[in-house]
């Protein structure tokens, strides 16, 4: 039984407020001047909400022991189903070619990446909650390294390359939370950024001058600075092979990302049209379910990727605003929960 008082109610209020206002542009995006599948998308959408709710009530009741427990099983299921995607994945919308949806006889059940992420936020839990200190070293950060990296190289080779960096995020932020130095987690990224920085020779060249400094001033042991420096510079080597062995249309996206303009028609199209259709709604819109940009098809995937782009749209400003606000609300909230959990896993 569920009593009252142990209930968050602003994390329920922030809750009901988003699935509302999602619900709502979802109901929206499928407004359109011809008929599309979308138009009823918001109807399977309850229904999923109130899966949701009963995972949660079910999830509230169970002991956090219990969790803990589990989670090994949760992530070896995690990797398994990411596996088996390599091998009978299918594509879907823009990425046909890529391996991330499981399907039974020509009906998608999902994307294991989905599931990964929270059996990857699990494990991750319960690895960081035996640390009695965060270590000092580097050395000390690889199990937690190799815990996130496995879903992420295998979803890099199916390949999704969105979906993986997000489990760069998750490193860096579980990191973060069980106190490790930022010191510590600036050098774990800076081969990343010497990745991306190797495209241009002089800001490269600047780079490894700064890095030289910066490790010259925190002074970690001299085995984990050369490493450091050896990773960079490799990094740097193999940019431009890492770049032409890219799938073209992750390369378009990359590139469309930083300069839309440089291929209008295709990959900067999504782009364009999205901020046309942000910039005109002004600060108060062009009214609910009367955006034209997405009422004539314009704005591509406005149910899906380019969904903010509606409310930008037709709620304008204000409705921005509203949207930002409640996710950092539930943010906030989040973060005071785990600051208040009684024991680090919980945390």
């Amino acid at each position: 039984m569920i009593r009252v008082r142990d209930l968050d109610f602003p994390l329920i209020v922030c809750w009901a407020a988003l699935l509302a206002y999602g619900l709502a542009t979802l109901y929206s995006a499928g407004q359109t001047d011809f008929a599309t599948p979308v138009a009823t998308l918001w109807k399977r959408q309850i229904i999923w909400a109130m899966l949701g709710l009963a995972g949660a009530v079910i999830t509230f009741r169970l002991s956090p022991r219990i969790v803990e427990w589990g989670t090994p099983a949760v992530y070896a299921i995690g990797l398994a189903l990411l596996a088996l995607a390599l091998v009978v994945g299918t594509g879907a919308g823009t990425a046909a070619s890529s391996r991330s949806w499981l399907a039974i006889g020509g009906v998608r059940l999902g994307q294991p990446a989905e599931f990964a992420k929270l059996a990857t936020i699990l494990m991750m839990a319960r690895y960081l909650a035996t640390w009695r200190e965060p270590p000092t070293t580097l050395r000390g950060l690889v199990p937690a390294c190799l815990i996130v990296g496995a879903p992420f190289l295998l979803i890099a080779a199916q390949p999704d390359l969105g979906s993986a960096i997000v489990f760069v995020g998750i490193l860096f932020a579980m990191l973060f939370w069980a106190g490790v130095r930022a010191s510590s987690l600036f050098l774990l990224a800076s081969p990343v950024a010497s990745l991306i920085l190797a495209f241009s020779t002089a800001a490269w060249s600047v780079w490894i001058v700064l890095l030289f400094v910066l490790l010259i001033r925190l002074r970690p042991y001299v085995w984990e600075g050369l490493t450091v420096m050896l990773v960079n510079v490799v990094m740097g080597v193999i940019a431009l092979p890492f770049w032409q062995r890219m799938p073209s249309y992750q390369q378009n996206r990359l590139l469309a990302f930083l300069d839309p303009e440089v291929d209008p028609r295709a990959a900067g199209w999504h782009v364009i049209q999205s901020k046309v259709a942000i910039g005109s709604g002004g600060f108060l819109g062009q009214g609910f379910t009367d955006g034209p940009q997405k009422r004539l098809a314009f704005l591509p995937a406005q149910h899906t990727d380019f969904i903010f782009s509606v409310v930008g749209e037709e709620l304008g400003f204000l409705g921005v605003f509203i949207a930002l606000g409640l996710f950092a609300t539930l943010i906030l909230v989040l973060v005071r929960i785990a600051r208040r959990a009684p024991d680090a896993f919980g945390s």
